[in-house]
């Protein structure tokens, strides 16, 4: 989700902490008010700050998640799908997208419009 969107979705994201934590996953960071704000990216091109949504580990691992609303800017959404996904792939984490109900049919447009199909969105 985009900045912007954040604060419409706050709900969302607080529910999707508690999925996360009641799955094993451990050292939560998102842009929430008890947890510690996960890294920043910045493009040199547009200067855009890119922000993973959450960042957890479980087993080891570093996970990468999305959550996945719609978007009045799709375009974005998709750059940092894509960024967040090549991250993950060469330092050896994972990449997640989570959505829910009403949202599934554009996350599953967004990610075939990137070729991403492998993903397969986590329901919430």
């Amino acid at each position: 989700m985009l900045q912007t969107e954040k604060i419409e979705n706050i709900a969302f994201l607080e529910k999707t902490i508690g999925y996360l934590d009641s799955r094993g996953f451990t050292n939560i960071k998102a842009d929430f008010k008890d947890c510690e704000m996960p890294k920043s990216y910045i493009r040199k091109s547009t200067g855009n700050k890119i922000t993973p949504d959450i960042v957890a580990m479980k087993n080891g691992k570093k996970y990468f998640f999305e959550i996945s609303l719609k978007s009045e800017k799709p375009k974005l959404l998709k750059s940092k799908w894509l960024f967040l996904d090549t991250l993950s792939r060469m330092h050896s984490n994972r990449f997640r997208i989570i959505t829910t109900k009403g949202h599934f049919k554009f996350t599953d447009d967004m990610l075939e419009g990137i070729n991403l199909t492998n993903k397969t969105p986590i329901k919430i």
